[in-house]
């Protein structure tokens, strides 16, 4: 028997459930966590089973040439060398787009709010390095240091989605400290964990990045483009000696990220409309050009990298690097090893010490004036979870150890992702058995948001619903005859029933140039707030967006019981478009490009309008707004 629904047609009930889980599986930060645990579990039998053809399959050699000698080109390199110096590069360059993306769009936009995640995350790297040097000192063991600083970032956030913990302003918190932790850890590989140098082809790489920034300058958008420059700057960098992995991170790093733009929106609206009524293949091509050129080159590279980064890059990383013994006398040899107990120590101990402790001191010193932007228990939380290091700190240990002590950093960093996952845990599960208005302070804290919302609200001009004492204001920036209004609605009603201390804001941003009749609903409520009924009216509108002709909105006016001659002539007159107008020009002011956007006293609200999202996000301003007066 089959079933038919929405994206789902002519597929069993049992394949319609699966494929919803793998696409939230494969759409999640824990679908990634448990795609690299797999991986990191396969490593570990198969290294145990058959540890010689482990060994010897990554040991290949693999070479790519170009041309013949003696003018020709070649790397040759093992099958684990490419996926630690060639495919990771793909995970740097992903690091450096989230990296961009804060330091653009981010809590790091503000730049006074760099200097807490800056002294976090050095403290972060400082502290463990320094119990490691401890507990290795005296032993060759002290060369790995760098392999015991570095946290994994994405396996760290999906580790948290994993254990249920989903709070997007301790993922923020959490970005904007380890981006710190990123670059300082790729500057590291580049000039510790470097042999000799060759001058000419680090000349040549640096010359390639420039060409890089010359293009984004230009605003070269040529993926083809990018691509050829991006392998020039990889193979100059491995020419020279320095890990090429730099490369990736560098070029993330030049990629800006900003807001989609209505007018390049209405631009490419345009292009798909040409195509829609003469499909050629020209058409197809411009539109498609009009439709990348509408978003920045960041957010276009991250769709395009992240999930392969993600469920291939990273898992064969694991794959490749985590094969271990771990029988009982390599397992005994390893525990009592200077080099794994560094590492657990370092993690375990000096990650959450260096984190929290310096996020403390900062607060201190500056008398409040700089914070974490969440609660302390969340501070400690986020501590405790950065102990997760994996890939850079894998790459780290290959780089400074061979043979046996390459074997007890790997299970050292093995076991302080475990023992570091716990402690979070526990953490975040001691704060949940507090009473509800203490853990929601320790862990949201008291910190003032970035506001994004630039025009606040005026309670003589803006159409609000809600006690206007209220500690949290929803502001909605929305359209009469867009679907995803209407399906938003319910969930601000419920909203507002539920709770008595949420006021709500309606403006107007009608998308005529894909909702030709969203002017003249927006007109036909304002004509009825000129008879005090704009709430009625608004109701209506979004009730029934099919229903937005004149004469529709005319037989609206007389359910309503309106003074339909004046309706009509104010209608006609147009006597709402300056105040729409007024509404448009504060959406751009706040870089509003789409509808339904939603800010939440004051803070842009990223992500679905379902009941859950937005009473998270209600919740988290009504704690700040309390802890603050």
């Amino acid at each position: 028997m089959t079933v038919s629904g929405v994206g789902y047609v002519g597929q069993t009930a049992w394949g319609q459930g699966f494929a919803r889980r793998v696409r939230r599986l494969t759409g999640s930060e824990a679908g990634g966590a448990v795609v690299l645990l797999v991986a990191a579990v396969a490593a570990l039998v198969w290294a145990n089973v058959d540890g010689a053809a482990y060994n010897g399959i990554w040991s290949t050699p693999l070479a790519v040439s170009v041309g013949s000698p003696p003018h020709g080109v070649a790397l040759e390199l093992s099958l684990r060398e490419w996926v630690n110096s060639g495919l990771m590069s793909f995970f740097f360059l992903v690091v450096g787009l989230e990296a961009r993306r804060e330091f653009d769009l981010g809590e790091l936009r503000e730049r006074r709010r760099l200097v807490l995640p800056l002294l976090a995350g050095l403290a972060g790297m400082v502290v463990p390095v320094a119990i490691y040097l401890s507990v290795t000192a005296g032993t060759r063991a002290t060369v790995g240091w760098g392999a015991a600083m570095s946290t994994d970032t994405a396996l760290a956030l999906g580790l948290l989605a994993l254990a249920g913990i989903r709070s997007p302003a301790l993922r923020s918190f959490l970005l904007t400290v380890l981006v710190v932790d990123d670059l300082v850890a790729l500057t590291i590989i580049a000039v510790v964990y470097t042999g000799v140098v060759a001058i000419v082809p680090l000349l040549v790489a640096a010359g390639v990045l420039v060409l890089v920034v010359v293009a984004r300058a230009a605003h070269v958008r040529s993926g083809f483009v990018y691509a050829v420059l991006g392998v020039a700057a990889w193979v100059a960098l491995h020419e020279s000696g320095v890990d090429p992995v730099t490369a990736g991170l560098t070029l993330g790093l030049l990629t800006w990220a900003r807001p989609a733009s209505r007018e390049k929106l209405e631009v490419a609206t345009d292009l798909v409309r040409a195509f829609r009524e003469q499909p050629t293949a020209a058409l197809a091509r411009t539109a498609r050009v009009g439709l990348g050129a509408a978003i920045s080159p960041n957010a276009g590279y991250q769709q395009l990298y992240s999930p392969w980064v993600t469920f291939l890059v990273v898992p064969l990383f694991a794959l490749a690097n985590v094969g271990i013994p771990v029988g009982g006398d390599a397992l005994a040899a390893a525990l009592a090893s200077p080099i794994t107990l560094g590492i657990v120590a370092a993690y375990v101990l000096g990650k959450p010490v260096g984190i929290a402790g310096m996020s403390w001191l900062v607060t201190v010193v500056t008398r409040g004036r700089l914070r974490p932007p969440v609660g302390w228990a969340a501070v400690v939380g986020g501590g405790t979870i950065a102990g997760v290091g994996f890939t850079v700190s894998l790459l780290i240990a290959t780089l400074a150890f061979t043979g046996p002590d390459l074997d007890a950093a790997k299970l050292g960093v093995l076991a302080a992702a475990v023992v570091a996952f716990a402690l979070s845990k526990l953490v975040f599960t001691v704060t949940a058995m507090l009473p509800e208005s203490v853990g929601e302070r320790a862990l949201l804290g008291s910190s003032p948001v970035i506001v994004d919302l630039l025009d606040p609200i005026d309670e003589e001009r803006d159409h609000l619903r809600g006690p206007s004492e209220a500690p949290v204001s929803v502001v909605e920036y929305g359209d009469f005859e867009c679907p995803y209004c209407g399906q938003a609605e319910p969930v601000v009603r419920e909203l507002l029933a539920e709770r008595g201390d949420v006021r709500y804001v309606w403006r107007h941003l009608p998308l005529t140039d894909v909702h030709p009749r969203a002017q003249v609903a927006a007109e036909a409520a304002e004509a009825a707030a000129e008879q005090g009924r704009f709430w009625e009216m608004h109701d209506l509108l979004l009730d029934h967006p099919g229903q937005l002709l004149p004469r529709d909105l005319v037989a609206h006016a007389k359910d309503l019981g309106l003074d339909v001659e004046r309706f009509r002539d104010d209608l006609h007159s147009h006597l709402g478009r300056e105040r729409i107008a007024a509404d448009v020009a504060s959406a751009d002011r706040s870089a509003v490009s789409g509808t339904p956007t939603f800010f939440v006293n004051g803070r842009r609200h990223h992500g679905a309008y379902d009941i859950g999202s937005l009473t998270a996000e209600v919740n988290a301003a009504r704690v700040r707004a309390e802890a603050g007066r």
